[in-house]
């Protein structure tokens, strides 16, 4: 075999290898990433759950004398025990080869299901609040504005670049292209949740296709949609078959695949009622002493402490091996959704401790997922999912934690950035002090704010007073 051969087979290899090794590691991530996504009350349903359904697992004793090995902080993690690794997850390629006691209904997708804060928001809210996340100019921010209102309620994009772009000029006032709006749009198609923006069906496909790198059959999916979507829609399934050069059992496990895609992306959300949003219960605890000392804990119920029963030990029955296994893989994902969900809130505090040291939002500084992605060492997607429909409660109120992120809204004289919150108090303030008799036009707070070393432009003065709920100047008459 020629040495190049030989490489050849060892890169393959080494690849294959790689591959598998990171399935295996999905039934845990998956564990991880359901419990690090529910707020208190939902984890603590679900531990409740579980251990009504693992007869080997459960609570340990506030006693640690009467909790066994297993009952203290300090005590090794069962799947650490005796130096022998346990996880459950390493012995599974992926979430199918499972076994049932796994991969039942405990572990389903609509396992635990609750409603959330963010149940209660609307589609065109929840899209607003990402657009944080993204260094966009001021410009477009107000195209993004507008792409997100000109969404349908499956939040699809139904009309044309081109009479988007028309009807913006026309109709409000802005001056744009279609190739700016693409631009912009493109920007949108990456906001939660995936196909959001889409202009068609196909693109909508696409979208949710490209953003999952762990989706069976992921190139052969995106070349049927990008080159054989009439074939996909008329169900030639035997024609792609041969056009995609897979066997019969692929392309029935892709017709199964197909239907984890969702169509109307947009069409679930804000659809709830307010009277099943559950009551605001906080997930972390905030305390600030007098000398500005900020400390931060889990609230109650977020760190269930479970062991497996003594009774377990020794068991070598197959039955009983496979809930031992089950339960040791749900207690070190709660270990890990601890630590991930201390770690983020801690990084928060630090990045904006002068409002936890005063209470004061406009020390609130611009701060971005990305930021705390950074200094925690964590995914983008995992802070995103820690933060989710968390509270914190502080000694100056309970705020949701998507609350503490901010984007920067423009620059001071000295280069510092400055968050819109920051403007919008000063804007209230110098509105407040006005002379009510000959209340100031927007160009004037213009002036004034600028005057005051905020670099803002008249069009933002006149949206930031709307949302104030402030009226015109002469309507303050």
């Amino acid at each position: 075999m020629s040495q190049k051969n030989l490489q050849t087979q060892t890169g393959q290899q080494v690849q294959t290898e790689q591959q598998v090794q990171q399935q295996q590691l999905l039934p845990q991530h998956v564990l991880l990433v359901r419990l690090t996504e529910m707020p208190v009350e939902a984890l603590q349903q679900r531990v409740e759950q579980e251990c009504m359904e693992n007869p080997w697992l459960e609570k340990a004793s506030p006693d640690p004398s009467e909790g066994g090995e297993n009952g203290g902080e300090d005590s090794p993690s069962p799947l650490e025990r005796d130096g022998e690794r346990l996880d459950a997850a390493y012995d599974y390629r992926s979430e199918e080869d499972m076994p049932d006691f796994l991969n039942g209904p405990s572990h389903s997708n609509d396992a635990a299901e609750y409603v959330s804060y963010d149940d209660t928001l609307s589609l065109t809210d929840r899209l607003r609040e990402q657009m944080a996340d993204f260094d966009l100019t001021e410009h477009e921010e107000e195209l993004m504005e507008y792409l997100i209102g000109s969404l349908d309620e499956d939040g699809l994009l139904g009309k044309s670049l081109p009479v988007l772009a028309d009807e913006a000029e026309l109709y409000q006032g802005i001056t744009t292209s279609p190739e700016e709006l693409e631009k912009v749009l493109h920007v949108l198609q990456e906001f939660d949740p995936p196909g959001i923006g889409a202009r068609s069906l196909q693109e909508c496909l696409l979208l949710q296709v490209r953003r999952n790198e762990k989706f069976p059959y992921r190139e052969k999916f995106i070349t049927l949609l990008s080159k054989y979507f009439d074939d996909f829609v008329h169900k030639r399934w035997h024609r792609l078959a041969q056009k995609l050069h897979v066997s019969l059992r692929d392309t029935e496990q892709m017709q199964k695949e197909v239907m984890r895609l969702n169509p109307r992306p947009g069409g679930s959300i804000g659809s709830k009622t307010s009277d099943r949003a559950q009551s605001i219960r906080p997930d972390f605890l905030v305390d600030t002493d007098d000398d500005g000392t900020v400390t931060v804990t889990l609230a109650s119920g977020n760190q269930p402490s479970l062991v497996i029963s003594p009774d377990a030990e020794g068991q070598q029955d197959a039955f009983v091996r496979q809930y031992v296994e089950r339960g040791q893989m749900f207690i070190t994902a709660l270990q890990q959704r601890s630590e991930t969900m201390l770690r983020t809130m801690q990084a928060i505090v630090s990045y904006q401790k002068p409002f936890f040291q005063t209470g004061d939002e406009t020390l609130l500084c611009p701060m971005k997922l990305d930021d705390i992605a950074s200094a925690t060492g964590y995914d983008i997607s995992t802070i995103s999912r820690a933060a989710n429909s968390k509270y914190v409660e502080t000694v100056f109120g309970t705020f949701p934690l998507k609350w503490f992120f901010t984007h920067r809204a423009t620059k001071s004289d000295e280069g510092d950035d400055v968050t819109a919150r920051q403007v919008k108090a000063a804007l209230r303030r110098i509105i407040d002090g006005e002379d009510k008799q000959q209340p100031f036009s927007d160009e004037h707070l213009m002036q004034m704010l600028q005057q005051e070393g905020f670099n803002i432009a008249r069009r933002t003065v006149a949206k930031y007073r709307e949302q104030l709920g402030i009226p015109v100047a002469r309507m303050r008459k």
